[in-house]
């Protein structure tokens, strides 16, 4: 992996190459300062935006204002951590002083994550009603200055942040991505780095795959050999790895810092083959399978009949539920195609109440809407657009009954999928997503049958079959996971895509500035490196 020169942001970057103009005899005079960006230039498109006014420039004088609270503070901290290297300044951290760059927390049409930015020549101020709210703000306000504000040596400037004001808040309270680090293993800092990026979007869940038939992830202690053996590999034969509960408590840590939700999620009772390699016990005929370092699905199961399965489960939850901080906890339930029907239904419906009775509300993948979701439960679709009606009128069914939606289609916002056919990294079975298909499709008007009410959101799953590196990750996610995040984001009324393709590509020499190897769609008018 890459290594972070700081733990706090991102790292790495592309020199910048500056051009300078002289005057010579004769010669016209070179020309001024770059105009700053103006307010709607950002990604996810903000919900009201009303330009005017001066442009507030970042001096050397210039101070973060915060109120005098610790998670206000925070966000003031981390705001002059990306600023300062960049800029050179010194930009203290202050409660009081007039002027600068001002985070508060006050009264307004904000919700939990939205917030208002007002600039103008004598300063910036962002105003939420929550400390999400102005860390999403603080997000903005990066994309309103130049990209090499990103980098992590000291750049020229001006740093320019026109007038105006943006008013902004989600249309859908789930805004997530899903990593899975099972099939290949991630490390607590590459994990950290992902994080970092997702923040950048205002993404605010993590989805962390933890468990699959390749390698258990987490550690259980009272069933340790889930990870010391059933972590001990993962696809093509590698070391796998596990995290400990104090690694495990690290990420949800730094997920906090940047304001995302961690739903850890044990897939169950297919995708179970590391689990079932670990204990005998759990396999039906008392054997257990070698380990898997294949992509292959659908072999594997869980005793549905044994007693000794439900002992683990509770164990399992038990164990994840007191390390999560967070509502969700994620029990798979795809692709069991080993597991019959009857003991599907049998499974969930002796599972689900387990999930409760550690605090944690349900989430599964689409085919738990084919058990009896239990009510609150959310189930997570990642059909095609060729689904079959059966399959989604039955998921459609169970939200008109009241399990909420989470859309993950494959063949839009799974982000392994290939880009094209040139692709080196990812897999096709989903088809080909380019960056305008992950784009161009509108989460509440998605699955036939499901009100709109049901939809609490969207997800971009990276499943990991070919993935090795951070670079792979950033690779794949980006520019694809800046549209999701627009989709969870920002109000329907602001899709379009001739307009969205110009924002993405201002993100471009950013990502360049965050050492991000991306992938330079031919869609996208990227300015020239």
């Amino acid at each position: 992996m890459r290594h972070h020169h700081r733990t706090t942001r991102l790292f790495g970057s592309l020199l910048l190459v500056a051009s300078a103009s002289a005057f010579s005899v004769g010669a016209a005079p070179a020309a001024g300062p770059p105009a700053a960006t103006p307010l709607d230039r950002v990604v996810p498109a903000p919900a009201s935006v009303a330009p005017g006014g001066s442009p507030y420039r970042i001096t050397r004088d210039t101070h973060i204002r915060v109120d005098d609270s610790r998670e206000v503070r925070r966000v003031g901290a981390y705001l002059a951590d990306v600023l300062r290297p960049s800029t050179g300044y010194r930009l203290p951290v202050t409660t009081h002083g007039k002027g600068g760059i001002r985070l508060r927390l006050g009264k307004g049409p904000f919700g939990a994550e939205g917030y208002r930015l007002d600039s103008g020549g004598k300063g910036v101020t962002i105003t939420a009603a929550r400390p999400a709210g102005l860390f999403h703000g603080v997000q903005t306000l990066r994309q309103l200055l130049p990209a090499a504000v990103e980098k992590d040596t000291v750049q020229a400037g001006p740093w320019l942040v026109a007038g105006g004001t943006i008013q902004d808040a989600p249309r859908y309270g789930w805004r997530g991505a899903m990593l899975d680090v099972s099939r290949h293993f991630f490390t607590v800092d590459q994990v950290k780095r992902y994080i970092d990026q997702l923040a950048l979007y205002k993404v605010n869940t993590l989805h962390l795959h933890l468990s699959d038939d390749q390698g258990w992830r987490i550690a259980v202690d009272s069933w340790p050999r889930l990870t010391t053996y059933g972590g001990s590999t993962e696809v093509g034969g590698g070391p796998g790895g596990f995290y400990t509960k104090a690694d495990y408590q690290e990420i949800v840590g730094h997920a906090a810092s940047r304001y995302l939700e961690v739903v850890p999620e044990i897939d169950m009772p297919g995708h179970t083959n590391a689990a079932l390699a670990s204990y005998a016990d759990l396999n039906c005929d008392g054997v257990a399978p070698p380990l898997y370092t294949g992509t292959e699905v659908g072999f594997s199961s869980l005793c549905v009949e044994k007693e000794i399965t439900y002992d683990f489960v509770d164990d399992v939850i038990r164990e994840l539920a007191a390390l999560t901080p967070g509502r969700y906890l994620h029990i798979g339930g795809d692709e069991a195609h080993s597991t019959s029907h009857e003991d599907y239904v049998k499974f969930m419906d002796r599972v689900q109440p387990v999930v409760a009775k550690y605090g944690k509300t349900v989430v599964g993948w689409h085919q738990l809407t084919g058990a009896t979701p239990v009510k609150g439960a959310l189930a997570q679709y990642w059909g095609l657009d060729s689904t079959g009606a059966e399959e989604k009128a039955q998921v459609a069914k169970a939200a008109q009954s009241g399990t909420g939606l989470i859309l993950s289609p494959a063949d839009r916002i799974y982000l392994d999928m290939k880009y094209d056919e040139d692709t080196p990294l990812g897999l096709s079975w989903a088809g080909y997503v380019d960056v305008r298909r992950s784009y161009d499709w509108d989460p509440a008007t998605y699955l036939p049958g499901a009100p709109a009410s049901a939809v609490r959101g969207v997800e971009a799953p990276l499943w990991t079959e070919t993935i090795e590196h951070s670079a792979h990750i950033e690779y794949m996610a980006f520019p694809r996971l800046a549209g999701a995040a627009e989709l969870g984001w920002s109000p329907a009324a602001t899709h379009d895509w001739e307009a969205y393709r110009v924002r993405l590509a201002a993100q471009g020499p950013r990502w360049d500035a965050l050492g991000i190897g991306y992938h330079r769609a031919p869609e996208v008018p990227w300015p020239a490196r």
